[in-house]
């Protein structure tokens, strides 16, 4: 099995690198190697390569830059995600996508199912829903993931923003109308690795299980609750805050505009992808720990 995983050096990327490379042959390209801003380019490196299962963690992710820099976002996102899907078709080969939360509007009061109708608000939302049906439309074996508010170790993310501002303030004002489920990059590769090997050695599973999922941890939280157990866990493991975790204060996204609007309900429904693949997804603050434990000097 020969696997060529795309975005290697990303947040997703990085984890995918370790979690696949048990697998089979796998082939690592980053944007040097396999540009998506470069669409015929990587159409001639896919026919090169011919992988069994392309796995696609590249896209563009500067939500409220792609209000003004849609072409570009619109590239990547979409124009490119359709030659991966037309390679994947005539290769015969799986194709792996991640994409988002930001294909609904948030409207919705309880957790988004794979199957409700999408309404993105923004450029980013939208070129990701295009790359979605793009690989729909071409008929190849396909696991779209939408996953939301992604962080890792590695690189920048909203818990070690909340660690260097918790250390210069005594209070922090933090977004509390906003939901949905942190989650890492770490458990997002491993399920991909897990599913992947579970399709390989399942025929009968890989006959059906092409499709769309949502692959989220479990649970839900806020934006300022998020904050909250950021500030509280690293408190309990000797950080020297200012910010007591009381001082977390809640306000509305409304006093704190961004260009790109977002969701007010980011919450994906997991149970999809849980009873499709036997994957149990923990609770959103595990990994969120974790990750504190793992930065904590």
């Amino acid at each position: 099995m020969s696997i060529l995983l795309l975005g290697a050096n990303g947040q997703v990327g990085w984890q995918l690198q370790r979690a696949l490379a048990p697998l089979g042959l796998l082939r690592i390209c980053d944007r040097r190697s396999a540009d998506l801003e470069n669409p015929q380019a990587l159409r001639e490196m896919l026919a090169r390569e011919r992988p069994s299962i392309i796995v696609n963690a590249a896209a563009y992710t500067a939500v409220d830059k792609a209000e003004t820099d849609a072409d570009r976002a619109r590239t990547i996102n979409t124009e490119s995600v359709a030659v991966l899907a037309d390679a994947a078709c005539q290769l015969d080969a799986w194709l792996v996508h991640y994409s988002t939360d930001y294909v609904f509007n948030g409207a919705k009061k309880t957790a988004y199912d794979e199957d409700d109708p999408t309404e993105p608000l923004n450029v980013y939302g939208q070129t990701k829903l295009d790359g979605e049906q793009a690989i729909r439309a071409s008929g190849c074996r396909h696991l779209i993931l939408r996953t939301s508010w992604v962080y890792a170790a590695r690189g920048s993310n909203f818990a070690k923003t909340m660690l260097r501002l918790a250390a210069e303030r005594d209070e922090l004002k933090v977004v509390a109308d906003q939901i949905g489920a942190p989650t890492s990059a770490e458990l997002i590769a491993d399920c991909t690795a897990l599913m992947l090997h579970r399709l390989v050695s399942d025929p009968a599973l890989a006959a059906r299980a092409s499709g769309t999922y949502h692959l989220v941890a479990s649970g839900q939280t806020s934006w300022h609750g998020y904050a909250q157990l950021v500030v509280a866990e690293a408190t309990r493991l000797g950080w020297p805050l200012r910010t007591r975790v009381e001082r977390v204060q809640p306000i509305s996204a409304a006093l704190y505009p961004m260009p790109a609007a977002r969701p007010a309900n980011s919450c994906l429904n997991n149970q999809k992808v849980q009873q499709t693949f036997g994957l149990h997804l923990p609770d959103w603050a595990f990994h969120v720990k974790r990750l504190l434990t793992e930065l904590t000097p």
